[in-house]
């Protein structure tokens, strides 16, 4: 498949719910390709009946005739270039948010894999080299494609002979096209393969700011950023000569022809062959095919650098989702907030040789609150991994209410949940608007009431604008301990029947962790009734493991025991050490 058609097909699918405006361009597009073509004709007959017959009345009629041309092209311009703009910008967005779509279905193996800002990178740069193909690209092309075969069909009525010299001489300007083409699709693919590197590694580091600072590390990230900048000007400017190159011999060409057409021409009009009137026509007729030539052949060096950025987006819209929920999923019953791990395997996709969970088993009943402990790299977060199905085990199967994870609807088994990570989520936006991410129907009421049980008030409404002051990107604005605050009052606004916290109260201090421990524990049993919502703490801390139901000791994937503190403090030797280097510390 070449390029042309690899672009073709890639954007087709984008562009052919709009056909309707496409068309009404392509009206404007013949009718100012009819207006230029009769352009010619008009000049043929102001040389020939108006100049050389000396009549004014002709060159009069003429006159009128030509103006009315140039306002029916005018009006073909305007057609064709609003529609066909609306259609490129369309597309575009449209791609745009076919990629956001699917990157949203991909699991967190890919994130693993592939780097945050080369993905961007797709979803940005890449798009935008697509920008101009459906405007400059395809339209241009098939406006310049008319003229060219219009021009020919009148430079076959003006003249055949001359004709025959325009055929001969149009493969010598086809070829250097096909020549240099191959090279420019090489050359804009790796610009934008390294214009990925550099942004990834801009993002990483912007992100990173304070370590990169704290380490007084400017310099040496400055200098690495510069080397892959560099590489994409250096891949750039070798793009840039190459396309350059190509439309100049193609012009340089074309308008050789031209003259060696004009030349030959000349001769005809002195030999009495053909008239000084039709000769104008054809030399009017051979720059517009010459010029069309060459604006084809710019188009196809744009269409080459399009090539190169469609590969990479088919490439990622090609991805498959490997967590996907199957064709038929089952329907989970009411929710009651039951758990189950039997005999469960699994390694992450970046460690395959190191199994995360060895034949793990674990069943939780409803409203119970479980405390997993152990050592760091025992596999504890790895269970909420398995339960929210980011990945899907080896082996045994993982079951919430008596339904295999993965035979259940993605977005239904997941509505069980509220997670509140060691490593707290703050969008962009808001108190209110991070707290309501839990339930965006929630009152406002309910968001505060929310904010109330999670302490967030206490903070908030120091801040400037109170909850309704912006929080900065990943919420820079906070203290460790008010973000984990907000996501917790996030999981709590939630009201789902299973409750994951992983090292909910890691960041706050001691007066903060019995305030939230508190408020975990109303959430879990409200007025102090039967509890009616499960709940899956990890935690290090000894005052979060106590206050649990039950206590599960994990460490190299397996459990090791299992119990109530007093318990586990006489019989499981691991957990009894990390209680002891608790309290020592």
């Amino acid at each position: 498949m070449n390029d042309r058609s690899a672009v073709l097909q890639f954007m087709w699918p984008f562009v052919r719910p709009y056909w309707r405006r496409i068309a009404v361009a392509m009206l404007g597009l013949a009718v100012a390709a009819a207006a230029v073509l009769a352009i010619g004709e008009g000049l043929k007959r102001v040389i020939d009946q108006g100049f050389a017959a000396g009549s004014s009345a002709e060159i009069d009629k003429i006159l009128v005739v030509m103006v009315a041309l140039a306002l029916a092209q005018g009006i073909g311009i305007y057609v064709r270039f609003s529609n066909i703009a609306w259609v490129n910008n369309r597309v575009v967005n449209d791609i745009r948010q076919r990629i956001y779509a699917h990157l949203l279905t991909l699991s967190p193996a890919f994130f693993e894999r592939e780097r945050v800002g080369d993905v961007l990178s797709r979803l940005t740069n890449d798009t935008q080299v697509l920008e101009g193909v459906v405007s400059n690209a395809f339209s241009w092309a098939l406006r310049n494609l008319v003229m060219m075969l219009g021009a020919l069909i009148m430079l076959a009525l003006t003249s055949p002979k001359l004709l025959v010299y325009v055929l001969v001489g149009t493969p010598l300007v086809i070829a250097p096209v096909v020549l240099l083409g191959r090279r420019v699709r090489n050359l804009a693919k790796q610009s934008q393969d390294r214009l990925a590197d550099a942004m990834a590694r801009g993002d990483e580091t912007i992100h990173a700011v304070r370590t990169v600072q704290a380490y007084a590390r400017e310099g040496f990230e400055r200098q690495r950023f510069s080397e892959r900048i560099n590489a994409v000007f250096s891949n750039a400017a070798a793009r840039e000569r190459t396309s350059a190159m190509l439309s100049a011999i193609v012009v340089v060409l074309a308008f050789t022809g031209v003259s060696v057409i004009l030349w030959i021409g000349g001769h005809d009009v002195l030999a009495g062959r053909m008239t000084a009137g039709q000769l104008s026509a054809f030399i009017f007729y051979a720059v517009m095919v010459a010029t069309a030539v060459g604006a084809i052949s710019e188009v196809f060096g744009q269409l080459k650098r399009a090539a190169g950025a469609s590969e990479r987006i088919r490439e990622l819209l090609a991805t498959p989702t490997e967590i996907a929920a199957p064709a038929t999923p089952l329907a989970l019953p009411a929710p009651r907030g039951e758990v189950t791990f039997d005999n469960v395997t699994f390694s992450y996709p970046t460690r395959p040789q190191v199994e995360a969970l060895k034949d793990f088993s674990l069943a939780v009943k409803p409203g119970e609150v479980v405390a997993l402990v152990g050592p760091s790299g025992a596999g504890k977060s790895t269970v909420f991994q398995l339960l929210l199905r980011f990945y899907d085990p080896r082996a045994g199967v993982v079951s919430v209410d008596g339904v295999d994870v993965k035979a259940a609807d993605l977005n239904a088994l997941r509505e069980r949940f509220a997670l509140v990570s060691q490593e707290p989520v703050i969008f962009s936006g808001s108190v209110t608007d991070n707290v309501r991410y839990g339930n965006p129907d929630a009152s406002d009421a309910d968001v505060r009431a929310a904010c109330d049980a999670a302490h967030v008030t206490e903070f908030a409404g120091a801040l400037p604008n109170g909850f309704d002051t912006e929080l900065g990107e990943r919420g820079v604005r906070l203290s460790g301990g008010q973000r984990q605050r907000v996501a917790i009052a996030r999981a709590i606004l939630a009201n789902r029947p299973i409750l994951l916290l992983d090292e909910a109260t890691s960041a706050l201090d001691a007066e903060s962790e019995a305030l939230v421990t508190d408020a975990i524990e109303k959430l879990a049993r409200p007025s102090g009734g039967e509890r009616v919502r499960t709940t899956l703490i990890i935690a290090h801390r000894l005052s979060t493991v106590q206050n649990a139901d039950r206590i599960v000791v994990i460490d190299e994937g397996r459990v090791m025991a299992q119990g109530t503190h007093v318990e586990l403090m006489n019989n499981s030797p691991l957990y009894s050490r990390l209680a002891s280097l608790q309290l020592q510390g």
